[in-house]
């Protein structure tokens, strides 16, 4: 008898260390690096902000984050992975406009949905730009809308796939215009700039975050920013109101996603690492140069981005509709 009682204890024992662990494992979460998903190939925007963001989060959780970028189907594939991963915090993924709103309308054969993913936090605020290469004729907006309206068809527009928050800029630039142009599709908004750089291209969409350097190292043109007001960092780029086609207006983001049943204590530990690391006078001083506005702090919240994607779902269902 007291054999037995001995063998239940130790399973009763047992039972209980096991139904703890994963209440230990996210008390001591994290325990290893961590690995964020970057859906384009390296040197776009989404690229450049998070790993200036995974950078700093990585030393307040006090483990490494690694990049894995994973272009192709304007970041369908990378997403596709990210709603797989286990939902224990090491596998994250940052996501925009285009590839956690606008792909669930070009691409309906998806194998996952909105509801695969929890979020974790809006990461920044991104300007979009049009610009070209530097010998292209047209010098002004309204010139370029001009010639393309002349050309049809032949100017060349470079993005970073279909289903990209640029491929967005330049479906929301060609409504506003009302021109038809040459979309051209990359795996990224790196390997775009680099065509139009070497003149491949006639120009391209992108956001202010990656095309700075290159406008600031006069390597291409920026015709146009699509905000209300002139950014800091490029004075001289007018707004699209001042160029004459006040209706090419967007506004960009990027967020944090991590898949459905993550622990809430794992998100907001990841949650609460963000905002310290946006919080940082360097990733903020970094962040101006790039033209990226850090979120207002209720922005930050997983409840204000499961808010703000389905109304993004919508807009740009009906965007990509209307032909």
């Amino acid at each position: 008898m007291k054999t037995m009682n001995t063998r239940a204890g130790l399973l009763v024992a047992a039972v209980l260390a096991s139904a703890a662990q994963p209440a230990g494992a996210q008390d001591s979460y994290p325990s290893k690096t961590i690995t964020m998903i970057v859906p384009f190939a390296a040197g776009g925007s989404s690229d450049v902000i998070a790993r200036l963001v995974g950078d700093e989060m990585g030393r307040v959780l006090g483990q490494r984050i690694v990049m894995e970028n994973m272009g192709g189907a304007g970041g369908a594939t990378a997403l596709s992975r990210a709603a797989k991963a286990e939902p224990d915090g090491y596998t994250i993924v940052i996501g925009n406009s285009g590839t956690n709103a606008a792909s669930y309308t070009i691409y309906p054969d998806l194998k996952y949905t909105n509801a695969d993913f929890a979020p974790v936090g809006l990461v920044a605020k991104t300007s979009p730009m049009i610009a070209l290469k530097l010998d292209f004729p047209a010098k002004t907006l309204m010139d370029f809308v001009a010639y393309a309206k002349a050309n049809p068809g032949k100017v060349s527009l470079g993005h970073a796939g279909v289903g990209s928050s640029n491929y967005l800029i330049c479906r929301t630039f060609i409504k506003a215009a009302g021109v038809d142009v040459a979309l051209v599709s990359y795996r990224g908004a790196g390997p775009a700039l680099n065509d139009l750089m070497g003149g491949q291209i006639d120009g391209v969409c992108d956001a202010a975050t990656s095309l700075s350097g290159a406008v600031m190292g006069e390597k291409v043109r920026a015709l146009v920013v699509a905000t209300p007001t002139r950014l800091a960092s490029l004075p001289d780029v007018p707004t699209s109101a001042e160029a004459g086609l006040p209706g090419f207006q967007a506004q960009g983001w990027n967020a944090i996603f991590v898949p459905k049943k993550t622990p809430e204590a794992v998100v907001a530990k990841l949650n609460a690492a963000l905002r310290t690391a946006l919080a940082s006078p360097k990733l903020q001083g970094r962040f101006t140069e790039l033209s990226s506005v850090v979120p207002a702090a209720d922005e930050m919240t997983p409840a204000f981005v499961a808010a703000l994607v389905p109304g993004e779902i919508e807009k740009y269902r009906v965007l990509l509709q209307d032909k």
